[in-house]
């Protein structure tokens, strides 16, 4: 079995090569990197409004939204990974995740497209020096001169690191 194939029978369970042959990614940016995130954990796409702060959440978690009846949290990830000062702008959008039945927001600099990947286009990430941890990467997809890195989002989301799961549940 080759590695893009056991990355992707880790990112789908036990599922066999051909049952996974095209993945759905949605690329963002975060600086000066483009990411892909797996198309089917995106609920929407909005731009960037207002949140309300809540007292004494890490400095990511920007606040709450009121998304039709539910409070969902919002996490900006350019503070999260320390990719440099964050501005909010008309470019500026929150990607509504569901993970787990858990509905949250994550903050990116731009959304460019839906990238569609097959198995040989998804390369092991390497062990270097990234802004996330490699245990929260699926692995780098490529198509033609772009390089997506590939988020494991479910993987990164519910990490305590983050502590959104439990904290912001109680």
């Amino acid at each position: 079995m080759s590695d893009s194939a056991t990355i992707n029978n880790q990112l789908h369970g036990a599922k066999s090569a051909s049952d996974i042959a095209l993945n759905e990614f949605l690329a963002f940016t975060l600086g000066k990197e483009e990411y892909g995130i797996d198309i089917l954990k995106v609920q929407e796409i909005r731009g960037y409004e207002a949140v309300t702060r809540i007292a004494n959440a890490p400095e990511f978690v920007k606040g709450v939204v009121n998304l039709r009846g539910i409070i969902v949290p919002i996490v900006d990830m350019r503070i999260k990974f320390n990719l440099g000062e964050p501005t909010y702008d008309q470019f500026t959008v929150v990607i509504i995740l569901n993970i787990g039945g858990r509905v949250m927001g994550m903050v990116v600099d731009s959304v460019s497209d839906v990238i569609t990947l097959s198995a040989e286009q998804i390369k092991p990430a390497p062990e270097m020096g990234t802004a996330f941890n490699t245990d929260y990467l699926i692995g780098l997809g490529t198509l033609d001169e772009r390089m997506l890195i590939l988020i494991d989002i479910d993987k990164l989301m519910s990490s305590d690191e983050m502590g959104l799961m439990e904290k912001i549940a109680a």
